[in-house]
């Protein structure tokens, strides 16, 4: 099952300070739903091990996160995927940009691509949606506290 978000969110510090904080583990492993651990393994990537609750179904997804097309500070693309065990398999990527926004601060705009299989995707397209989106929005709403609090 494949599903598309798009989003943007205007944050309240010079595009510079907001890259800094994507590319900060502690920041990101603080933002990422139920993130238990994200370790660097290499240049501009990270091991990341979250556990997440969809419907009925709760897992541990263990997998690799690798960032791509680096354009600092305007963005990147950011791309995974992760095992779940028995309740199947994630993937997907985003790009994130970063402008200057109207008004002072940054613009952070972003595409996400997913694809889901296994178990999770027997759930139904709305409930998977619902869950993915509700998760981006935490995501960026932690990340936003996280700019904001410097």
């Amino acid at each position: 099952m494949a599903m598309t978000m798009t989003g943007e969110i205007p944050l309240e510090a010079k595009r510079e300070v907001v890259w800094a904080k994507l590319n900060d583990p502690s920041v990101l492993k603080a933002c990422i739903p139920g993130c238990e651990e994200l370790n660097v393994i290499g240049e501009n990537e990270f091991e990341a091990v979250a556990v997440n609750k969809i419907g009925p179904v709760k897992a541990k997804f263990k997998g690799k996160v690798q960032l791509t097309d680096i354009d600092p500070p305007n963005g990147y693309k950011i791309s995974g995927q992760g095992d779940g065990g028995i309740a199947g398999f994630a993937k997907g990527g985003a790009s994130v940009q970063l402008s200057d926004h109207e008004g002072g601060g940054t613009l952070l705009k972003y595409d996400v691509e997913a694809q889901i299989g296994g178990k999770l995707a027997q759930l139904g397209q709305r409930l998977i949606n619902g869950a993915a989106k509700k998760m981006a929005d935490d995501f960026f709403a932690r990340f936003a506290e996280a700019v904001k609090a410097g």
